[in-house]
């Protein structure tokens, strides 16, 4: 049996006008049988953050919503806990403190309960920390900036549900290219994985590989440092870092990746609707065109002011405009 679906969020998704996001993840955990478990321990609201997630997913059909909230380590080996993430067919991760999630969570029943979870197939999202929770590798803190710079972020360990990966979160809005750049020079195996607000990553299985398809209004920018040339072992303080052989991708809604051959994964072309008519209009007369000369021995031109001429005849007469007699 293949994992469950990830759902990496950048945070800020739709909850009011376009909350695509949050319908998939409700119609993936099970639509009317889903029962859902929100982890809100990254946040530093109360109950209402809660609240807010369950009057959602409630309306959008989950059948239950449980809030499974643990404080602390000694908190997150409670068995209730534990029994809420167990029954689940959908755990959400919200935003947040990330270092925060993390310290709480990995390496405790809760945390192992979410790696059961998703080993059994249920959905595992987060926004925000509970998409950086996620990876292998957690940005931990750190300030923005376009250039990568030595110091210029933390780094601590994940939950590890994408392996040799690092994700990071609201990236193009805080303008995050630099420091996700800087993990990926200083540990070029890691894949760096940025996902704007409102914007999705869903990873799956497909025949054994992980491939991440994008949904949402922005984008997933990803760092392959695989080949790279760097200079962040010898670079000092917050100097700027080499980073030279990146290969750069950049995934808008519709776009496929694979990450674990990290290539894209080709896209079926979408034909629009109007073109396919008129495409099928012109094989049609091609089709005729042949007939026509085939029949009457006529030469190629003469079939063309024919077909055109009874082209004329079959059009609808125009449509009046105001100030015309109908």
């Amino acid at each position: 049996m293949p994992n469950g679906p990830l759902m990496i969020i950048g945070g800020a998704e739709d909850k009011v006008r376009k909350p695509t996001i949050l319908k998939h993840f409700v119609a993936l955990s099970g639509g009317r049988d889903a029962r859902i478990a929100v982890i809100p321990t990254a946040s530093s609201l109360g109950r209402e953050v809660v609240d807010v997630y369950d009057a959602l997913f409630t309306k959008f059909g989950a059948a239950r919503v449980d809030s499974v909230r643990p404080e602390s380590r000694e908190q997150a080996h409670d068995p209730v806990l534990v029994k809420a993430l167990d029954e689940a067919t959908g755990i959400f991760m919200t935003g947040g403190n990330q270092l925060k999630l993390s310290s709480i969570v990995c390496g405790t029943p809760v945390g192992d309960a979410i790696l059961r979870a998703h080993e059994r197939g249920a959905v595992v999202a987060g926004t925000s920390a509970g998409a950086s929770i996620q990876s292998s590798h957690m940005v931990a803190f750190g300030v923005g900036g376009a250039t990568p710079k030595q110091r210029m972020t933390q780094v601590a360990a994940g939950l590890g549900l994408v392996n040799h990966t690092v994700i990071d979160q609201h990236f193009d809005q805080r303008n995050r290219y630099g420091r996700l750049l800087m993990i990926v020079s200083q540990s070029p195996q890691l894949l760096g994985i940025g996902v704007d607000e409102d914007t999705c990553g869903l990873v799956e299985d497909v025949d054994g590989d992980l491939v991440m398809r994008v949904l949402g209004k922005g984008a997933v920018t990803i760092f392959d440092g695989s080949r790279m040339v760097s200079n962040a072992y010898e670079a000092t303080r917050s100097s700027p870092l080499l980073a030279s052989g990146v290969l750069f991708h950049v995934l808008p809604e519709g776009s496929a990746f694979n990450l674990s051959t990290r290539v894209l994964v080709p896209q079926e072309p979408v034909v629009d609707p109007e073109d396919a008519d008129e495409l099928a209009e012109a094989t049609r007369d091609l089709r005729q065109l042949v007939r026509d000369i085939a029949a009457a021995d006529a030469t190629p031109a003469a079939i063309r002011r024919r077909l055109a001429l009874r082209r004329t005849r079959n059009q609808p007469d125009p449509t009046p405009t105001d100030g015309e007699n109908a």
